[in-house]
């Protein structure tokens, strides 16, 4: 059994390689640099030879005016079933700025320490590090993103990581974001990742490049924080009106039914279910948040989803607009 839940553990370490673009990387961090002045970052899923999480905060740490650097480098545990990469020990390595007038991190000036752990994030020497951090920024495991984000907001720090959209369904990520202690980041979509050699091909979303690198693409990729943005503070422009035929209520649960986020009617006062994809689009001055269907308080079917004309709907968003036109 201890073996088989080993095996199971590393697989799903595997399954988590997902190698951040450093594009990706500078096109959401430059709507945060004011948030960065006189901070210390900590960067806990990184192996920093190959983390551009770490290359992008040590090349711009001078100018975000960063206070300290921290990476954390995890210890693999079953070697041959994870990439080349594989740090032989676990480290972390502070940085503090340039000392010697160059513009480029040199070996001497980052410090580099053992760890008697694995540097998974929940050990306690791991914690003690993010205890000293003001900002986390990472790409944390996919498959361990409600602990990870359960860890932040038990240490209060501020964050802004990578997880799958999909995620606003998990009960505990849409209570955060209902009680405004998180919300979704700048970029959400499409997103590119470098994986390890010894992935397996899938039929769609998975190719090599020139050089041999072995990449895939998901979809439905968004970045989450709790770092306040212009974004959240902007109204979502509704052009439509509300009709019995194209807005059917829900069979079993006081409420429309709106197909698309662009299609919410602007002049309905009562309760809409929406796509989870509104909350890239939700301004909580503009719209109350009541809950999400499996799990709302007066759902008469605790766990399951609306539905309409006896067929279950998509996950949908329950919200009101506080503000409804007059027609």
């Amino acid at each position: 059994m201890a073996k088989n839940s080993q095996l199971h553990n590393a697989k799903n370490a595997k399954n988590d390689e997902f190698y951040t673009q450093l594009s990706d990387i500078e096109n959401e961090l430059k709507h945060y640099k004011s948030h960065f002045k006189g901070k210390t970052v900590l960067c806990n899923c990184d192996d920093p030879r190959i983390s551009n999480f770490f290359h992008y905060f040590s090349y711009n740490f001078e100018q975000l005016e960063l206070k300290k650097l921290i990476t954390v480098c995890y210890k693999n545990q079953e070697r041959d079933l994870f990439s080349q990469n594989d740090c032989e020990n676990a480290i972390y390595l502070e940085y503090c700025g340039e000392k010697n007038g160059g513009t480029v991190p040199t070996v001497e000036e980052i410090g580099v320490k053992p760890l008697k752990g694995d540097g998974d994030f929940r050990s306690q020497e791991c914690i003690e590090l993010l205890k000293q951090a003001d900002i986390v920024v990472t790409n944390p495991p996919f498959s361990l993103f409600r602990e990870y984000v359960a860890q932040l907001i038990e240490y209060d720090k501020k964050f802004l990581i990578i997880g799958n959209q999909n995620n606003v369904t998990y009960k505990e990520t849409f209570s955060l974001i209902k009680q405004n202690k998180m919300w979704l980041g700048f970029k959400s979509g499409d997103m590119s990742f470098r994986v390890p050699s010894d992935s397996e091909p899938r039929e769609t979303r998975f190719w090599i490049d020139e050089t041999g690198q072995k990449w895939r693409s998901l979809g439905n990729i968004c970045w989450y924080t709790n770092l306040d943005i212009s974004k959240r503070h902007e109204n979502l422009i509704l052009y439509k009106t509300y009709n019995e035929k194209e807005y059917p209520e829900f069979d079993n649960y006081d409420a429309i039914n709106v197909g698309k986020v662009d299609s919410i009617p602007s002049d309905y006062e009562g309760v809409m279910g929406v796509p989870i994809t509104f909350l890239d689009k939700y301004n909580p001055e503009q719209f109350e948040l009541i809950g999400i269907d499996r799990y709302v308080d007066d759902n008469p079917n605790p766990g399951r989803r609306f539905t309409i004309h006896n067929k279950e709907t998509y996950a949908r968003i329950l919200i009101r607009n506080k503000h409804p036109q007059k027609t």
